[in-house]
This record gives C-alpha cells, sequence and structure tokens, in this order.
C-alpha cells in the first residue's frame, strides 16, 4: 500500500534527507492570480461582492452575512444531546490547558530609575475562520476560540461557508458550538471572499435596517482552509495578521518492533482521511513492522467509510514508509520532516519524544493517538504544517496576544547612560538620536 524509502545503510546530509523524504503539498503561488480578484472585488465592493462570490462557488447566497441570533439557538436546542455533551468535554479540557499559558506582565529595573516592562496586550478584534468541505469541523470553532477567549480578546467573529442544505447558513453543527462558546457573531461566508470580508469588513446590506449590519473588519485571522483561502491568507497578510499558511494534514510515526501495526495502520488512516492530499508517513527500523502494517492497512482501508479518499492519500507522493538504520536515525528523520503531528510508539516512548525538536505537536506512547489530539486532549489542533514545525508553533493563547514593552526611566537615571545613547548615535551617523538625548539636559551636562 505504502511507498517505501530505504534509507538503511546511508548516511544523508540534511539537505538530502529532507529532499528523500516523502512530501507533497500544495503550490499556493499557482491560485495567486485567481484568488486575487476576488480579494481585490471584495475590498472595493463589500459584502455584495462576498456574497456573489459565495452564490458562484457555494451554490447558495444567504438572506443576510450574520447568523441571526435565533438561528445560533436553536441550533443548539436540536444538537444531539450526546455530541453536546462531547463539546462541552472537550471545552473544558481545552480551558483548562490553555488557562496556564497565559502570561505575566514583567517588570525589569534596569538601574535605580529605570525599569522596563513587557506587558502583554490581547489582540482587539479577532476573525476565526473555520472550513467546511469534506467534513464538519465544531472542534476547529474550540481551538480558535478557547485560546482568544482566555487571551482576552474582546471581539470574536466565526466566518464560516453557507451550506445550501442549511438554508444559507454554516452548518448547524458549528453554529452550535458557536453557542456553547458565547461566540454570538457568525458570518455566512467561507473561501478567500471570507477572508477578505474579515480583512476588510463591509455593510450586511441584506439586513442594513439591523443595527448590528456592520460587519467590522478585524485585526487577525486564525483557522485553516483549503489553498484558496490560504491563497487570500497570503494575500490579506499585512492588512491584518495571520496565524499560518495552512497546509495539507499531516502525520508522522516513529516506531520500533514493540510497536502494534494494527494501531498504527488505523492512526495512518485516521489522517488520510482528511483529504487526498494528507500526508501519512511511518519511520521505523523494522522492516518486519512496516510489512505488518502494510497488511493492516490493506484490511482496514477496506473497510473504512472513506476508502477512496484515504486510498488516494496513502498512495499519493506524501505518504510512505521510511526504513533507517536505528532509532538515532528515524529521531533524525521525523526532526527533518518536522510533522504537523508526531507519534512516538517506541519502547521509552516518553524519554524518546524528549529528544523530538521539530513537530507541531507530539503524541506519546500506544493511549495518545493524534484523534485524542484533535477533540478531547486539551492541546490544540490547529498546528503548523508543510515542515514549518521547524520553526513554527501552533495556536495558542500567545498567538492572540501582542507583547509590548514599557520603558521609565527618569532623569537621573537617562543622564547616567546619556553619553554611551549619544555614542551610539555618532557610530551609527545618526545624530539626532544623539540630539534628542542632548535637549534634555540644555544648560547642563548630557
Amino acid at each position: 500500500m505504502l511507498a517505501r524509502t530505504d534509507l538503511r545503510g546511508t548516511a544523508p546530509t540534511l539537505a538530502e534527507l529532507r529532499r528523500a523524504l516523502p512530501r507533497g503539498g500544495t503550490d499556493v503561488n499557482a491560485v495567486l492570480d485567481t484568488v486575487a480578484p476576488v480579494v481585490h472585488a471584495v475590498s472595493e465592493q463589500g459584502t455584495d461582492a462576498a456574497l456573489g462570490f459565495g452564490e458562484k462557488f457555494d451554490g447558495v447566497r444567504p438572506t443576510s452575512v450574520r447568523v441571526p441570533a435565533s438561528v445560533i439557538a436553536d441550533a443548539l436546542d436540536r444538537l444531539d444531546p450526546a455530541v453536546a455533551d462531547a463539546l462541552r468535554e472537550s471545552i473544558g479540557r481545552a480551558r483548562m490547558v490553555h488557562a496556564d499559558q497565559r502570561r505575566e506582565t514583567t517588570r525589569t529595573q534596569v538601574v535605580a530609575g529605570g525599569v522596563v516592562s513587557e506587558k502583554w496586550i490581547p489582540v482587539r478584534r479577532v476573525g476565526l475562520y473555520v472550513p467546511g468541505g469534506n467534513a464538519v469541523y465544531p472542534s476547529s470553532v474550540i481551538m480558535n476560540v478557547v485560546p482568544a477567549q482566555e487571551a482576552g480578546v474582546g471581539s470574536l467573529v466565526i466566518a464560516s461557508p453557507p451550506q445550501k442544505e442549511f438554508g444559507g447558513w454554516p452548518h448547524p453543527t458549528i453554529l452550535a458550538a458557536c453557542a456553547l462558546l458565547g461566540v454570538d457573531e457568525v458570518w455566512a461566508v467561507g473561501g478567500a471572499q471570507g477572508v477578505a470580508l474579515l480583512t476588510y469588513g463591509g455593510i450586511d446590506t441584506d439586513a442594513a435596517d439591523d443595527p448590528r449590519s456592520v460587519l467590522d473588519p478585524v485585526d487577525l485571522i486564525t483557522g485553516p482552509g483549503n489553498i484558496y483561502v490560504t491563497a487570500a491568507k497570503r494575500l490579506c497578510r499585512g492588512v491584518v495578521g495571520i496565524d499560518s499558511e495552512a497546509g495539507p494534514t499531516e502525520i508522522a510515526i516513529l516506531a520500533d518492533d514493540s510497536a502494534d501495526p494494527g494501531i498504527l495502520a488505523s492512526d495512518l488512516i485516521s489522517q488520510a482521511e482528511h483529504d487526498v492530499l494528507a500526508a501519512s508517513v511511518l519511520v521505523t527500523d523494522s522492516a518486519e513492522l512496516a510489512d505488518a502494517v502494510d497488511e493492516a492497512l490493506d484490511a482496514q482501508v477496506a473497510a473504512t467509510k472513506h476508502r477512496e479518499r484515504v486510498t488516494t492519500a496513502l498512495s499519493g507522493k506524501q505518504s510512505g514508509i521510511v526504513l533507517v538504520d536505528d532509532l538515532e536515525a528515524g529521531l533524525a528523520v521525523v526532526d527533518a520532516y518536522a510533522a504537523e503531528h508526531l507519534e512516538i510508539q517506541t519502547r521509552e516512548a516518553a524519554a524518546v519524544a524528549d529528544r523530538v525538536h521539530n513537530a507541531g505537536a507530539i503524541f506519546v506512547g500506544p493511549y495518545a493517538p493524534v484523534s485524542l489530539g484533535d477533540y478531547c486532549a486539551g492541546s490544540n489542533h490547529v498546528l503548523p504544517t508543510s515542515g514549518s514545525a521547524r520553526f513554527a508553533s501552533g495556536l495558542s493563547v500567545q498567538t492572540f496576544l501582542k507583547g509590548v514593552h514599557v520603558i521609565d526611566y527618569d532623569e537621573a537615571a537617562l543622564r547616567d547612560v546619556a553619553d554611551h545613547v549619544v555614542t551610539l548615535a555618532d557610530a551609527e551617523d545618526l545624530p539626532g538620536h544623539g540630539d534628542a538625548i542632548k535637549q534634555r539636559f540644555v544648560g547642563g551636562q548630557a
């Protein structure tokens, strides 16, 4: 089932290793010319353009951009109680973890009378994108909203594509999750046009008599989406902040011969069912385990609901088995790959996990599958993809905070360091900087 890359008996450089590993991805540049007119039209024409593109791409035009409060409340009333309970559990666990991420103001007394503090200020208004597509993602509502709320963001808006089968509103499970989280501003707009409307704002012309018809632009957009959403985020970056440019989802598993091949197969499938471009990679020093995983995949894929999608993802160039000489070589491989999700299924898994440098999230042992992190571990599932875990972090409270230095020096403290400032200003040929110091001590010596 899975293609194999055999690195046994080799000693590749880091560059060679990165080139050798299975990697798919999408070329965002290839759709920029398609997306740019959409973004430009929404920036110029606002909601009329956004709704028009929604009608073209989603096949439906909602009666307003903003989802009425009654529709959100009704979605929660109609939600399966078991799903509601599961969402509440997920929210509670996510709150526990993200509450512990809050940062406190630090205050450093550099000298007597000279203090530098760093305080953390939440972004004023945030747009949280929740995709449609192959599945329904109330979990993405939780993963975006909870850290923003814990950061103290005062104004949140969810944007999610309108659904023809639900009267032009986002999927009711999405709306119910919003209700459980206390989010009352939801826009029925998706795709590139949704990102653009979050960026530039507008007037909800189909509900212009409603005092809530003003659609204020946001300062930061977070949340995953398809390649068109990603391209729009790239084009809007700078006008607004973005969390990342998310690529197709991916899992890597580092396993030795102690791992259960049936569990490994099920975890590879769980990621592959997201998308035909999803990546599922197994790294192991056991050829026998690799063979057993292939056998387990044959049986499990045949029985899975989305077997066509899964088969396409597992047979793509982005998926495969990488054979290595030993665990040390395996660690080098997974660090070079820098997976969005990395499972460690080896002996002494926790100790092995401690040695990993590059991963969006690390799942330790056979009882911490990626599926747990997707829903109820308490961790966040909005994670860096396409190797960006080498330098980027997953979504967290920090995503929604700005660190601001506050400099408070009195006259004596400034006078004490004035000569050094003037000297450095002159060394950089910026005498005006030095004059700004001297001016404060006119009549005296700087």
